[in-house]
């Protein structure tokens, strides 16, 4: 019986009474609860599996603007007074000067005057740099070959009479042709700038005031 009651007055002692019973559940929980957070915190669950968190900042990817995107490509043939004759290519837009950069600068007796450097290319155009002196394109350039000149026109081979680039003269340049007055050269300009450019020389009929006749007397002395 006495060893009975002592084993009982020690099961007694350990008994936690109500309030105690509450703290130590209390504690429990908040252990449990710095355990979970801190396993958020470093990735990983606490299940041992990966946490994974939402609703953070993305990361943003830098695209280029189609603003720095070219335009387009066009091709020149240039030839003449320059150090590497041949064909280059430019982005749309560019001037005769970059051309003639291109394709590495104008040699020392090169006559720049004699061109309107700051003229736009066209696609496809070959592009003759003239000597000093020189007023006649070689002939093995071919037919057709005339020497740039400002404004847009150009020496025939034959010396004669300046061919105007329907699509690069400026309004001095077409008054120099037959029958070209100040009011049709600028409505030549005025359609040119509302359609971009002048496919063939035959647009011409499409401008107030130019017909077959006038058209006739302007095909040998204009180009596109």
């Amino acid at each position: 019986m006495t060893s009975g009651s002592g084993s009982g007055s020690r099961f007694a002692a350990l008994a936690l009474s109500p309030r105690a019973a509450v703290v130590l559940a209390a504690v429990v929980v908040v252990a449990a609860l710095v355990v979970v957070l801190l396993g958020s915190r470093s990735g990983i669950g606490a299940d041992g599996a990966t946490v994974s968190v939402t609703g953070g900042p993305s990361a943003v990817v830098a695209t280029p603007s189609a603003s720095s995107t070219p335009a387009g490509v066009v091709v020149v043939h240039v030839v003449g007074a320059v150090q590497r004759a041949g064909v280059v290519s430019l982005g749309a837009g560019s001037r005769v000067s970059v051309a003639i950069d291109r394709a590495g600068g104008a040699t020392p007796d090169a006559d720049l005057a004699r061109l309107n450097l700051a003229r736009v290319v066209v696609d496809g155009e070959r592009l003759y740099v003239p000597k000093v002196g020189e007023t006649e394109v070689p002939a093995a350039l071919g037919d057709g070959a005339a020497v740039a000149g400002p404004g847009g026109a150009e020496s025939g081979s034959d010396g004669g009479d300046a061919i105007v680039d329907l699509n690069s003269a400026d309004q001095a340049a077409l008054e120099t042709l037959p029958g070209i007055g100040p009011s049709l050269a600028g409505r030549i300009l005025a359609w040119r700038e509302e359609h971009g450019r002048f496919g063939s020389v035959e647009d011409l009929l499409d401008v107030s005031g130019i017909g077959d006749g006038r058209l006739a007397d302007l095909r040998d002395r204009v180009r596109v």
